[in-house]
């Protein structure tokens, strides 16, 4: 993911939303006036979101411009950056955490799915371009192992079956709940989770 290709469909213009604009500028809020330019990457982000998870360089350079700041310094910080993508991922931006942790409890199982039902290689569309997949560095969750994170959600605990009911569910554009799919609040222990649901159920 170092290396970024830009789409080669550009939009020709970009702006913020009312709602974002409003965000954005209680966003520079919490900026000095002369440190403004700081504000660069939650801005970036806010674009992101609103452009289904990709930036086009119409974005880059409204953000440039409504930071006063250099379209340059917008695009080398928009290109080293992993969480920036520069190309469409799709409404369902799949990351598959594959180091130590999640390869031990199967993560590999958690890739396969991926390249049977999204695409055989990383950061390429479904065939109905409603997501994409990438491996990804640990994403703090390590207890919840195999997991991954769908744009802002966390799925945990999982294995081939209910892996290959998530991604069915994206393709449909009907996405199931985010969470562990063992029943688990957070990181509970599961001997816990049984004795709170026994209580429950009594």
């Amino acid at each position: 993911m170092s290396l970024k290709k830009v789409h080669d469909k550009q939009p020709d213009t970009f702006e913020f939303t009312k709602e974002n604009l409003e965000l954005a500028n209680k966003i520079l809020k919490k900026y000095p006036k002369d440190k403004k330019k700081s504000a660069v990457m939650p801005l970036l982000y806010l674009a992101q979101n609103q452009n289904d998870n990709w930036i086009p360089l119409a974005a880059l350079k409204y953000v440039g411009k409504f930071l006063s700041m250099p379209y340059i310094n917008v695009y080398e910080i928009a290109t080293f950056y992993t969480m920036y993508n520069l190309a469409p991922v799709g409404k369902y931006f799949v990351q598959v955490c594959t180091t130590t942790p999640c390869l031990l409890r199967g993560a590999n199982e958690i890739v396969k799915v991926c390249q049977n039902k999204i695409s055989k290689d990383e950061g390429t569309l479904s065939d109905n371009g409603m997501c994409s997949w990438i491996e990804t560095e640990c994403l703090g969750a390590c207890v919840n192992a195999p997991m991954i994170q769908v744009n802002n959600d966390y799925y945990e605990d999982l294995d081939k079956n209910n892996m290959e009911r998530i991604i069915d569910s994206f393709i449909q554009n009907k996405p199931l709940k985010p969470g562990s799919f063992r029943g688990r609040k957070s990181a509970a222990p599961e001997k816990i989770v049984n004795k709170i649901n026994g209580a429950n159920n009594a």
